[in-house]
């Protein structure tokens, strides 16, 4: 029999991204078992020798116009597939709502869930009116995406998965009341994301940060600092200005506002940013310790890859990965996320115990190397299974 044909619907994929590597592990491994139609507007990092490309047109532009742009051309380019082979997809999969007609969804994201938790940060009152035209289209932008998820997810033809228990609870609770929507964790590549590899290279990454020897290098990585927990951290680092710790924040958000904040605390010196970077395992290499006090993260890959490093974590209640942590094992836990003087302590604690960061480091790679992305795969094959069996039972249902 011929392979069940997928259509897989996202913006874009590379391994630079938390929804996008996840994304590419999958389909290296589904190509495998399935023809896989990959509709995207750009690709990098991924072996396409088993997936078929189709380039979907995108325009620049703020997010709010670049997504609705992005919903038409991408329904045209399929139907125009469908046309041109005449033959339909048997299953359309979308890692999240990146179209209006999915039979699988993978849900990486709750913004319903985002801006009640960090909504407070996107008010004009409190921001310097520079940023306000930014922080209005993110609201926008928001509010259009919590409005599409009550539709879609909503919907009794679309078959969810979620990447946490905690998502997966809250998309029963608003959407599927009554309905076991599955967890899905991500995975780590050990190849790449390793103690060996850290270590081999933490002295030539810390001169290449300018980080002294006897400095405690923090470590936070992603986009949205809002929403990752930043102002916490560096309320944190007030906290603890007798000790020699320096934090290290990469991701592609807005500085400007967070440097004024690290101002007013008097810290900053002891905050760098840089820019995101392919070569994620620098960051890991000229780090401590992995700090991640997010307010809200559905996962939070960084953190699994860190605990992969053999880096000690402070994982927020908060993000889905802390799910994975057991509290004074392999990594600890910030109750608050808010909790700036939590924070500090679990800081100074961490910094002032060679043992106990020994420990946990080495406890963290033992429970990283359970979550491999094969499994994710194969957990994932089987929702697609399931999806391509209730779609064909649909199918015999209405048959005339």
């Amino acid at each position: 029999m011929p392979k069940a044909r997928i259509a897989v619907v996202s913006p874009f994929v590379d391994k630079r991204h938390g929804t996008e590597r996840c994304l590419a592990e999958e389909l290296e491994r589904l190509s495998q078992h399935y023809e896989i139609h990959l509709f995207s507007s750009r690709v990098e990092d991924l072996d396409l020798s088993g997936i078929r490309w189709h380039r979907v047109p995108e325009i620049p532009g703020p997010h709010l116009s670049k997504f609705l742009f992005w919903c038409t051309a991408n329904h045209i380019s399929r139907w125009s597939e469908c046309r041109r082979s005449a033959r339909p997809f048997d299953l359309v999969y979308s890692p999240g709502i990146n179209c209006l007609d999915a039979d699988v969804i993978l849900v990486h994201h709750l913004f319903a869930e985002q801006l009640e938790r960090v909504g407070k940060e996107l008010r004009l009152t409190g921001n310097p009116p520079w940023i306000w035209p930014r922080l209005l289209h993110r609201r926008l932008y928001y509010q259009l995406l919590r409005r599409l998820e009550r539709k879609i997810y909503s919907g009794n033809n679309v078959r969810l998965a979620a990447i946490s228990m905690t998502m997966a609870s809250d998309l029963e609770r608003q959407f599927r009341p009554g309905e076991r929507i599955p967890a899905i964790y991500h995975g780590v590549n050990t190849k790449v994301f390793n103690s060996d590899a850290r270590l081999e290279r933490r002295d030539a990454a810390r001169n290449h940060f300018g980080f002294e020897p006897e400095e405690t290098v923090l470590l936070l990585a992603g986009n949205d600092w809002a929403k990752k927990g930043l102002p916490c951290l560096i309320d944190a680092l007030a906290e603890i200005r007798d000790l020699p710790v320096r934090a290290l924040a990469a991701g592609g958000d807005e500085r400007e506002p967070y440097l004024r904040l690290a101002q007013a605390a008097g810290v900053a010196d002891r905050l760098r940013f840089v820019e995101p970077s392919p070569d994620v395992l620098q960051f890991f290499a000229a780090a401590d310790l992995y700090v991640a006090p997010s307010v809200y993260d559905p996962f939070g890959l960084p953190v699994l890859e860190a605990m992969a490093c053999g880096l000690p974590v402070i994982a927020s209640r908060a993000m889905g990965a802390s799910e994975l942590v057991s509290e004074g094992e392999d990594g600890l836990i910030l109750a608050d996320p808010r909790d700036k003087t939590g924070l500090a302590l679990l800081i100074r604690n961490l910094a002032a115990d060679a043992q106990l960061r020994g420990r946990l480091g080495r406890n963290a790679v033992r429970t990283a190397e359970r979550f491999t992305w094969d499994a994710h795969a194969g957990e994932m094959k089987q929702i697609l299974e399931e999806g391509l069996a209730g779609k064909t039972s649909h199918a015999c249902a209405v048959a005339p």
